[in-house]
């Protein structure tokens, strides 16, 4: 594969092309360059933040449970004749959820001693507002709260002392590569615009994206659209490729790129893509990479599929 080398000199017979893809970039300040060593151990770095937060105990492996509630009481607990059957090393019977819309009261037996924020409670509301800082009720190493997909209402269920946790021992990656932090473009959408992202569970939501990522792997320009907010510092995508299904995850991989800098610039390092959590635990609704980010190239570079994910 002829990609990019490190420090960016391609044949002559290519330069044509390249100016014509980053013709912003033309009157702008030389693309910084890094010293090989220097990107490989930032890499490294990275990798090492993305175990360690893989096997915290709000990590993906921590994930053992996803339910979706009906209309009405929903009991829960470890026993089979609840109607969310929770692990067996929770109490028999816990509670009931009550899904009223779009709202969701947990109500607690008596004697078990489920908290919120460190106060035991016999009934609370867990219906939050914002996904980022949901209501979470807690009972030993359980923890769970809503979560929401379209219409539908679930109960995210983590536990602190799973045992994927502990048996989780790395992910194997690609040979790091400063090939594969390829130059690259923003190509705007003003006003943003709206794409429909696929999930795992077979819904669909509908997303702004501030533009594409433009770039280019062996001669040929290829796009991908992100998300995020036009005016932050970094940008999100969900990409799929050919290596999907028999090196890494079937259902494609994440990677966020930095915004470009106040001359145009920016990279995008395929080093740094990752498994969705999807990889990880069965419980997750993770996103599908939409109709336009599937790239017709492999990308040799960053998460390998998890061998213990079962897929």
């Amino acid at each position: 594969m002829n990609r990019w080398p490190a420090r960016y000199a391609r044949p002559k017979s290519y330069m044509k092309a390249l100016t014509c893809l980053f013709v912003c970039l033309a009157c702008s300040p030389d693309l910084p360059t890094i010293d090989p060593a220097t990107h490989r151990a930032e890499i490294e770095e990275w990798q090492a933040r993305r175990v360690e937060g893989l096997k915290r105990p709000d990590g993906w492996f921590s994930v053992v449970g996803l339910y979706w509630l009906e209309a009405g009481p929903n009991s829960f607990g470890s026993d089979s004749n609840n109607t969310l059957v929770f692990p067996p090393a929770a109490p028999a019977r816990i509670g009931t959820f009550i899904r009223t819309g779009n709202s969701v009261e947990m109500n607690v037996e008596a004697g078990v001693p489920v908290t919120h924020d460190g106060n035991v409670v016999s009934s609370l509301a867990i219906t939050s507002n914002d996904p980022r800082r949901p209501t979470v009720a807690r009972l030993g190493s359980f923890h769970w709260f809503v979560i929401e997909r379209a219409d539908r209402i679930g109960i995210r269920l983590r536990d602190a002392a799973a045992p994927a946790i502990d048996a989780f021992d790395g992910i194997e990656m690609f040979p790091i590569s400063l090939d594969w932090r390829i130059p690259a473009r923003l190509d705007r959408y003003d006003p943003p615009k709206m794409i429909r992202i696929p999930n795992i569970i077979g819904t669909v939501s509908v997303q702004p994206s501030p533009g594409a990522v433009v770039f280019d792997i062996d001669g040929e320009e290829l796009r991908l659209d992100v998300t995020g907010d036009p005016n932050g510092e970094r940008f999100s995508m969900v990409f799929g490729d050919r290596t999907n299904a028999a090196e890494t995850y079937g259902g494609g991989r994440f990677l966020t790129v930095n915004a470009p800098d106040e001359h145009g610039r920016m990279f995008i390092d395929f080093n740094r893509a990752t498994n969705p959590p999807c990889a990880f635990t069965a419980f997750a609704t993770c996103p599908l990479p939409p109709r336009q980010n599937h790239l017709s190239k492999r990308v040799e570079a960053g998460e390998k599929v998890y061998e213990h994910s079962g897929h």
